[in-house]
This record gives C-alpha cells, structure tokens and sequence, in this order.
C-alpha cells in the first residue's frame, strides 16, 4: 500500500468534469484506490463518493493505493490534482 497527502491545485477542485476525469483515470488501474479527507473515506472509481467529499481548490487530501500497480496509479493521480 502506498499513499501520499496533496493539496488540490485544480479549478475549481475535483467537481463535475474535473471529477469525473480523476474518476476515469483511476478506473484505468486495477489497485484498490481510496481518498480519504475528514475522517471520510471514499473509493476514488466512485464519481458519486468523489462528489460527496466537496473537494474544492487547497482542499487537502490522503490518495491510498493497494495493489499490483499502486506506484503508478498514485503518481499519475497525484500529478492530476496538482496540476491546477
């Protein structure tokens, strides 16, 4: 398992197509992968959990990812969000 905080860098943050884009590329790996901010976890190839954590612009958040291609999934989901 590997994980790493970030702070959203996106405009206006992971909400509508920003969201459902994030939500795609993580469905294009077969490791577990989860976003936890608050307390609240959320599987990260859920656009409905996704828009549940109202992930706005500087919002910090953990990506967890576990499985046979976890390293990979996480720098390209991590190069997503701080990409603003």
């Amino acid at each position: 398992m590997v994980e790493q905080e970030v702070v959203i860098a996106i405009e206006p943050g992971l909400q509508a197509r920003p969201a459902a884009q994030f939500v795609q590329m993580a469905n294009n790996y077969t490791s577990d992968i989860y976003i936890d901010k608050d307390n609240k976890r959320v599987n990260a190839k859920s656009i409905m959990g996704l828009m549940s954590l109202v992930l706005t612009k500087g919002s910090s958040i953990r990506i967890v990812v576990d499985g046979n291609d976890q390293k990979e999934a996480l720098n390209d989901l991590v190069k997503f969000v701080e990409a603003g």
